[in-house]
């Protein structure tokens, strides 16, 4: 397997009404997720744990919600908070 991320349920449902600069915003720190969970579980598919637990990140003064699935080797975007519009 490789590593990846997506939405969950969907990317229409967690991204609405985001503005196009926060979500590319949120691709680039999901991207970088991705490579940080590639190196702390080597071999997700073997692994034995209960998984990571639920957590969030400031990105461009939003936040995002997300989970790692080290056996699935993915990286789940489950929530979004764009940034308040002045």
């Amino acid at each position: 397997m490789t590593w990846s991320w997506e939405y969950l349920p969907n990317e229409q449902h967690v991204t609405a009404g985001s503005p196009a600069d926060f979500l590319t915003a949120v691709a680039r720190r999901a991207d970088e997720l991705v490579r940080a969970a590639e190196a702390l579980y080597l071999d997700g598919t073997s692994y034995q744990g209960s998984g990571e637990p639920m957590r969030y990140l400031d990105v461009a003064g939003g936040l995002l919600t997300y989970y790692v699935v080290p056996r699935l080797e993915l990286v789940v975007v489950c929530q979004l908070t764009p940034p308040p519009t002045p």
